[in-house]
């Protein structure tokens, strides 16, 4: 009974997003507290397809995972804020100009 009743106040409380070091707030979509982090900057390459991650991942232009940043970094979400993982949830992307 126990078991069923934390299992439920799980899937009740929403997912909560955290912060980026500059204070603004990732999307809860993109990050369950854990998920995304401010990118060096070596890490995303702009191409002719979209942005190429270090990881060999390519994330078109025109992709719904794309977000904008609020600040002047790029800041990757993938599983467990690994920066490794072949799969990402979203990309912030900084305005052109910064």
């Amino acid at each position: 009974m126990l078991a069923t009743g934390l299992a439920l106040a799980f899937h009740v409380i929403p997912a909560a997003a955290h912060q980026a070091p500059a204070g603004w707030q990732y999307d809860s979509s993109c990050c369950s507290g854990v998920d995304c982090y401010q990118a060096p900057k070596s890490d995303v390459k702009e191409t002719k397809y979209g942005y190429q991650l270090s990881t060999g991942e390519l994330i078109p232009y025109s992709d719904h995972r794309i977000k904008r940043s609020h600040d002047e970094y790029f800041h990757e979400c993938k599983p467990g804020g690994d920066a490794n993982s072949q799969r990402s949830f979203c990309l912030y992307v900084p305005d052109r100009g910064m």
